[in-house]
């Protein structure tokens, strides 16, 4: 994975390019208003401090935001996520996910959305994500931390449906057990929640079979400043930033 910011390769962009609506003709290329939003994850500035070699940041916020509310950001996570399954000779959905939640400091000064998870001793929000056996990650809704993980998975899962037709398994921890089961059982036919803990009496961090994958892309985030903790005042930012993340770790992965 690339530890540092650099610009999209001719590579990267043609792969971008083909789900971006690019026709018009703009002012500024599509490809300089995501190298811009590439520079923000991983610098994590604040948006009035983007350097003048991209363009001004109020036309940067604009597509960020746009492409959030119109589904154009889930759809080239979507297709990337595709194109990278097929690169690992896979089919281009998974039928086996795994759903965790991260616990995460707020920055100063945001207030909404926001709880104390007892368990994890964290003043926050929970980034809930759905991920494959690569790590791709298919679904993820940001809520206050102190929300059960159980009672939420339904926001994380329910878009979902209908879309990825080949699933057929979930991995998930016992805060799942219960309520999130339930509503699996009534919901989802033909598909089976796997509950999975860590061996009694053992301290620390213990993988378990693929569920240790949506581990590692928690980790993965500290190498994105925009991530280190929720810069955002609004939970729809905070998840535009974490498709942004994997767009970017996909586009890597096949340049």
């Amino acid at each position: 994975m690339e530890s540092q910011y650099k610009r999209l390769t001719d590579s990267q962009w043609e792969v971008i390019k083909e789900i971006l609506p690019v026709q018009r003709k703009r002012k500024h290329s599509l490809r300089e208003i995501i190298d811009a939003i590439f520079w923000m994850l991983r610098i994590g500035s604040q948006w009035r401090n983007l350097p003048d070699s991209f363009p001004k940041w109020q036309l940067v916020y604009y597509y960020f935001s746009k492409w959030q509310t119109d589904g154009t950001l889930a759809k080239l996570n979507w297709q990337l996520n595709i194109k990278e399954r097929r690169r690992q000779e896979k089919a281009d959905t998974p039928s086996l996910l795994s759903i965790d939640s991260q616990s995460i400091k707020v920055a100063a000064f945001i207030q909404q959305d926001t709880g104390a998870d007892g368990n994890k001793q964290i003043k926050g929000r929970k980034r809930h994500v759905i991920t494959d056996t690569l790590g791709l990650i298919w679904g993820v809704v940001v809520h206050a931390a102190n929300l059960a993980d159980g009672s939420m998975a339904q926001r994380v899962v329910d878009p979902l449906l209908g879309y990825l037709d080949r699933m057929q398994k979930i991995l998930a921890d016992e805060a799942y057990a219960k309520v999130f089961h339930e509503w699996v059982t009534h919901n989802m036919l033909g598909v089976e929640l796997e509950i999975t803990a860590k061996p009694p009496h053992t301290q620390g961090f213990v993988p378990i079979k693929w569920r240790w994958v949506s581990e590692r892309g928690f980790g993965m985030f500290n190498f994105f400043r925009r991530l280190d903790k929720d810069h955002e005042k609004t939970t729809t930012s905070a998840e535009a930033w974490i498709l942004w993340h994997n767009c970017q770790v996909v586009l890597n992965r096949c340049d």
